[in-house]
């Protein structure tokens, strides 16, 4: 009777454990880490696979964004932000920044796609969290996350890698 309660809790908790996070669990074989800049705050420290980068319900807008991906993968990860007054500012890759930092300018939405092999074994997915609006679907491979031409900060973002 005692293995098959143990039996029983382990099937219960161990999910509980693993996804209590929202499920942000590593793909096997690469690991998404990305980092946000937002206004009158700066950078915040890097997140990985579906944690929630920046901030909800506090007002705080995303300005800039960096992304990479740790794997033995051939390929990298490329973003690009829309932002308030200039539109989209060009694909970015490996840690480099998009957007801007000290110029009060919010970004809008975002798009992030793999090349090479890492496109080939994953999907990207993520998800932003926009003013007044809250957090929208899903988009992935390089589909628009956010609004254009609405004035609608980001607030926060979520990205994750999912084996194909």
């Amino acid at each position: 009777m005692k293995k098959i309660m143990v039996i029983f809790l382990a099937l219960i908790l161990v999910p509980f454990f693993v996804f209590a996070d929202g499920g942000t669990v590593s793909a096997p074989g690469a690991e998404v880490s990305y980092s946000v800049h937002m206004a009158n705050v700066g950078w915040g420290g890097y997140l990985s696979d579906g944690a929630t980068a920046g901030t909800t319900g506090q007002n705080r807008q995303i300005e800039a964004m960096r992304a990479r991906v740790i794997s033995s993968v051939p390929g990298s990860i490329q973003y690009d932000v829309h932002a308030s007054n200039v539109g989209w500012m060009g694909w970015q890759a490996d840690n480099d920044i998009a957007g801007t930092t000290g110029q009060n300018r919010q970004v809008e939405a975002i798009r992030v796609r793999l090349t090479g092999q890492l496109a080939q074994r994953f999907d990207v997915r993520y998800r932003v969290h926009m003013a007044n609006i809250g957090w929208s679907g899903w988009s992935m491979n390089g589909d628009d996350a956010g609004t254009t031409g609405q004035n609608r900060q980001l607030e926060a973002i979520e990205i994750r890698l999912i084996p194909k």
